[in-house]
């Protein structure tokens, strides 16, 4: 199974697969028929871009930075170019000049891009990967001189792309003999074996987001569209470059998720914003389906969309001057399609598009460079931050617990600097009112949908990983509200009378706000008037639908809530990344016992972490009380040997006198020493039942004083029993180990359901819990199963509560001691 892994996931097969089939297609380019028909070659494509983006994604997981440079670029340009070949199948672009403007775009700029992995895999020794960048930049190369010129055939593209088959064929037949012979022959530059070890080397320096590379390239090929058309390269911006466009939205905003996972929050915040001009470049690019001429800009939007690139580059820029410098091209950008009414079709935009390629290409070197050589281009880093070393005011956040997540097992950075932003862009684009006979000649519904929709129901999704149950229900019913109602507003679906049931619809959306608005009361203010605010974006969608809206109101609708939103996007922003509460959220209006007590009174210490268990016993060797995770559900334990915190867990139970609470060591050794107190046959059962979580009664004793409880014992078990267990749980008996044996009850109060999740202890029990060890849903909903063993020496044993192991389990372990 390993042997097959290894083989499939460097490099992939699916390069070579579509490298020969590419090859076919070029070798038989010069025959009346091809022999792969354009459509059949375009869908196959598609297949294997997905095929390599996946194991891109897989290999970058373990920080094989530029072979996923390698396969996420090669499958966004096989994606784009097998949808420019299905156009070319069907009709859609009817003669060889239409073919040449939709490819050459994306042909221009995967030939400077995988040079510029070619080149960085030389020089970093990476042969294999560098010799297929090579080779299908050359074949991209020589298929752009193909279009321009008769001169050059097309066996040229095939030949390179044989290169690449190739050279796959020697890697296989290398990482066969390899493991045929058991590690003793290996072809050079197929042992792997240096390359991981390396790898590893180079994560333990720093998390690094692997995945920026291939964001730059993807910059790279949208902005290759409009400055080809301004270089002439291209005669025409149309229908047939959309394919590249809108490729490099969808896997930007791909690219923006995995940024989020490598805990990059201001790289997957400027990929977003990057997905949404995107976009918008191949919405604008379909024009003629619905009208002759090209669409207006809304002027308003993208001044604010500057501000917000500004406001993301001077942030950056503590992190990296460099990128921070990159982003005011963006920031450009914005402006210069304010100020032009055609935006993408006009000559300035299209001339900072070109600076945006060639700094791209720039940024793409820098990244994946020091990505992977020991020597690094110097881009400034930590300069900013000895700056405000300096300051008393401004503290630069950083360490492990940078992003710790509010459950304490998210793989995901916080994503509500994005969704804040794109509150602030949806609002704005607000303010364009539109003709309602020609209701799509402005260019709205691009900056609703995808801003206000899809990338907040991106930040939705990873708030709700992070375990912000609120805070995710509200970015992903105002996504739903903006894709919905944004597309009927905006893209003239309404028809030529305003519909009774869209208003309806609008009135059950501002009912589930009016909970929302409820909830936050108990949140903090920030977000009370962030969800009261967008009360006043449903009611303009009301309003527009029943055909009543005053004049002017939406502007005073996206001026209070755009504010807000705006307020919110900078206090995520300082918080992101600097100490203390520059610009606070606020606290809760209304403040309940219990509730929010778990942010404020509670550690959440993740359980994955030495530390974090460590900390859980200082607090438990000093009189707290914490909940834990077992073997079963989780529990409230406190340390034997502190009375005052025994107390406290008895007495978070209502009607504490009939729950008595149990009592677990880590090991039968804390016990030998009172091993002469027990009788044999209990003491062989102890020994064959556990660890498992099968708590045995057993008849109270002298045994009791040898584990140091003191004054803790009245509080645990009954006058006649004791509960004990040893739990089937690494970290709960690496807890013991440090604090010593510990006395356990269920963590919640009595009467209710067991706790099945660390969400839900601090939620339960509020302050009675000094601490919760996360360690996310429990591995099983059943508590442990409760057998009484007082007259185990009469062959007998009863069971109190059946839990997760079924009788029949436990009768077994004692019926095979009682066999001869």
């Amino acid at each position: 199974g390993q042997s097959l892994q290894a083989l499939s996931c460097f490099p992939p097969p699916w390069s070579h697969t579509g490298s020969l089939l590419l090859a076919v297609h070029f070798y038989s380019l010069p025959r009346a028929a091809p022999l792969i028909p354009s459509t059949a070659l375009g869908v196959l494509l598609l297949i294997l871009s997905s095929l390599l983006a996946y194991a891109g994604i897989r290999r970058s997981l373990r920080n094989a930075s530029l072979f996923s440079s390698l396969c996420l670029t090669m499958s966004v340009f096989w994606c784009g170019y097998g949808v420019v070949f299905i156009l070319g199948g069907q009709g859609v672009l009817n003669d060889t000049g239409d073919f040449r403007n939709a490819l050459v775009p994306g042909l221009v700029t995967f030939t400077l891009a995988l040079f510029i992995i070619a080149v960085v895999g030389f020089l970093c020794r990476e042969v294999i990967l560098a010799m297929i960048a090579s080779a299908v930049s050359l074949a991209s190369a020589h298929e752009v001189a193909m279009h321009y010129s008769t001169a050059f055939g097309s066996s040229a593209v095939a030949c390179n792309y044989m290169i690449v088959c190739l050279v796959g064929g020697y890697f296989a037949l290398g990482r066969i003999l390899y493991f045929l012979t058991k590690e003793e022959i290996a072809l050079p530059g197929t042992d792997l074996a240096k390359k991981k070890t390396h790898e590893q080397m180079q994560s333990t320096r720093g998390s690094m987001n692997h995945f920026a590379v291939s964001g730059l390239i993807l910059n790279m090929l949208s902005a290759s569209v409009f400055g080809c058309r301004l270089l002439g390269v291209t005669g025409k911006l149309f229908i047939g470059q959309v394919p590249w466009l809108w490729a490099a939205g969808i896997y930007q905003i791909g690219i923006c998720i995995l940024s989020y996972r490598t805990m990059d929050v201001l790289m997957a915040t400027f990929f977003g914003f990057t997905s949404i001009l995107k976009f918008a470049g191949g919405y604008c690019l379909l024009y003629p389906i619905w009208q002759p001429e090209e669409p207006s800009f809304p002027t308003p939007f993208l001044v604010v969309f500057s501000i917000l690139f500004a406001v993301l580059a001077l942030f950056l820029t503590l992190k990296s001057p460099v990128d921070g410098l990159y982003l005011l091209f963006y920031v450009a950008y914005c402006i210069a399609l304010a100020c032009r009414p055609k935006g993408f079709f006009e000559g300035g935009p299209q001339g900072v598009d070109v600076a945006i390629f060639v700094a791209s290409a720039l940024m793409t070197l820098i990244h994946l460079y020091n990505v992977k050589a020991s020597a690094k281009i110097p881009t400034g880093k930590g300069a900013v931050k000895a700056l405000l070393a300096r300051s008393s005011f401004l503290k630069i956040r950083e360490g492990a617990d940078l992003h710790a997540p509010y459950l304490g097992y998210s793989k995901y950075a916080d994503a509500e600097v994005l969704g804040y932003a794109c509150s602030v862009l949806a609002s704005f684009a607000m303010t364009m009112t539109g003709d309602p006979q020609a209701p799509l000649a402005t260019v709205v519904i691009p900056w609703v949908v995808v801003a206000g929709g899809i990338l907040k129901l991106l930040g939705g999704s990873v708030a709700f990983a992070r375990g912000k149950t609120l805070e995710s229900s509200v970015f992903i019913l105002y996504a739903v509200m903006w894709i919905i109602w944004g597309l009927t507003r905006y893209g003239g679906l309404y028809g030529t009378t305003r519909s009774f049931h869209a208003a309806v619809g609008i009135i059950a959306f501002m009912l589930f706000n009016g909970f929302i608005v409820f909830c936050t009361l108990f949140l903090n203010i920030a977000w009370f008037f962030y969800s009261l605010a967008f009360l006043l974006i449903a009611v303009s969608f009301l309003l527009d639908a029943i055909h009543a809206l005053p004049a002017g109101y939406d502007i005073a609708a996206t001026l209070i809530f755009g504010l807000v939103s705006f307020y919110c996007f900078l206090s995520a922003l300082f918080n992101s990344i600097f100490e203390g509460s520059c610009l606070p959220m606020g606290r809760p209006i209304v403040q309940l016992s219990g509730v929010g007590g778990g942010m404020t009174k509670c550690l959440h210490l993740p359980a994955r972490k030495a530390s974090s268990v460590k900390r859980i016993a200082d607090i438990l060797k000093n009189g707290g009380t914490c909940g834990i995770p077992t073997d079963t559900v989780y529990v409230l334990v406190a340390a034997c040997n502190r009375p005052d915190a025994v107390e406290k867990a008895h007495h978070s139970k209502r009607q504490a006198q009939d729950r008595p609470m149990s009592l677990w060591i880590s090991s039968l050794k804390q016990l030998e020493p009172a091993k002469h107190l027990f009788t044999p046959l209990l003491w062989d059962f102890m020994e064959a039942a556990w660890p498992s979580p099968i708590s045995l009664v057993v008849p109270r004793g002298e045994w009791v004083d040898f584990l140091g409880m003191k004054d803790s014992a009245k509080y645990v078990g009954t006058p006649q029993s004791i509960a004990i267990r040893i739990p089937d749980c690494s970290v709960t008996t690496h807890l013991i180990d440090l604090v010593g044996p510990i006395v356990v009850t269920s963590a919640n109060p009595t009467g209710e359901a067991d706790t099945t999740h660390h969400n839900q202890v601090y939620a339960k029990l509020g302050d009675k819990v000094d601490a919760v060890l996360c360690d996310g849903p429990s591995p099983e909903n059943i508590a442990s199963t409760v057998v009484d063993c007082t007259k185990i020496d009469s062959g007998n044993i009863g069971f109190f509560r059946v839990g997760i192991i079924p009788k029949s389990q436990v009768k077994l372990i004692l019926i095979l001691l009682l066999l001869p």
